[in-house]
């Protein structure tokens, strides 16, 4: 791991978000400073004008960020999360970037160049990116997204069916596992499919079951906690001919009904939130 320092110029609750032991702060504190960190002229403009279908303040609150955690999201990408992430967490918290590993051969060649432009990024803001911490994720030669058992929140957004489609969807749940302390919680948005989807179509056209996505967290010993529906979009059938990626920000069928998919907008996403269990477990979560 290594950090990057300035001189390189609706929902369905089933348990309280609360659930970590760390968060002194109130909601209001953290409300602002995402807003801050929403309105900021380091954020790009095309990444602000997908806040409509990402809902980043929504998805953060459910999830239970609080400026003072120690914060791991799983392969940041461009960087859309970490534009909000780490002004939010800078000074009081620990922001983890799990990325790729920009030296492997033997991954598809645009992991190496977002990771490279992930960190170029960081570079040339540290009034923003100072305080991040970079770490790897690429399985099997690195799987510790930051030390075990010190996390109090993992997010990843929109990879789960990459990890299926390499076969490693276990190890990486497991990853995030190792990575919380106990009691800490794991937030996960993804691509959402029909019931009984099989696992073929989901790796093929990026929408997940929910019920393959609570498999694999529960298969690694996490607890679900919590549903919301603040990235649901009743418009999107998640039958498309480039699957997911038909849809914007992709439209990978270039003009071809362009327009339609434009009003159809962002997929529909699933937004789950579990908890790594303590000694004592977590008592009277429904089934």
């Amino acid at each position: 791991m290594k950090k990057l320092f300035a001189v390189f110029g609706l929902c369905v609750v089933l348990l309280p978000a609360c659930a970590n032991s760390n968060g002194g702060m109130s909601a209001e504190p953290v409300v602002s400073r995402i807003e801050s960190a929403m309105v900021g002229a380091h954020r790009k403009p095309g990444n602000v004008t997908r806040d409509r279908y990402r809902h980043p303040q929504e998805t953060l609150m459910f999830f239970g960020l609080k400026p003072d955690m120690t914060v791991v999201e799983i392969w940041p990408g461009g960087g859309w999360y970490a534009e909000i992430l780490a002004p939010v967490l800078r000074g009081s918290g620990k922001y983890y970037a799990a990325g790729y590993d920009a030296d492997n051969p033997d991954q598809p060649a645009y992991r190496a160049r977002t990771q490279r432009a992930f960190e170029d990024k960081l570079a040339a803001h540290p009034e923003i990116y100072d305080e991040v911490i970079v770490s790897k994720l690429s399985l099997p030669d690195y799987r510790e997204i930051a030390p075990a058992g010190s996390a109090d929140l993992v997010l990843t957004f929109r990879n789960t069916h990459s990890f299926m489609r390499a076969g490693q969807a276990a190890d990486m749940f497991d990853a995030f596992y190792a990575a919380l302390k106990p009691g800490g919680s794991l937030g996960v948005v993804q691509h959402r499919a029909r019931p009984g989807t099989s696992l073929e179509d989901m790796k093929r056209t990026g929408y997940v079951t929910e019920e393959q996505v609570i498999l694999l967290a529960k298969d690694a010993g996490f607890v679900l906690t919590g549903r919301s529906e603040v990235n649901a979009n009743p418009l999107d059938t998640a039958d498309h001919p480039e699957g997911v990626w038909t849809l914007p920000p992709s439209l990978r069928m270039g003009e071809t009904d362009r327009d339609r998919y434009m009003a159809i907008g962002e997929s529909d996403r699933m937004t789950l939130r579990f908890i790594k269990p303590g000694p004592g477990g977590v008592p009277n979560v429904p089934e």
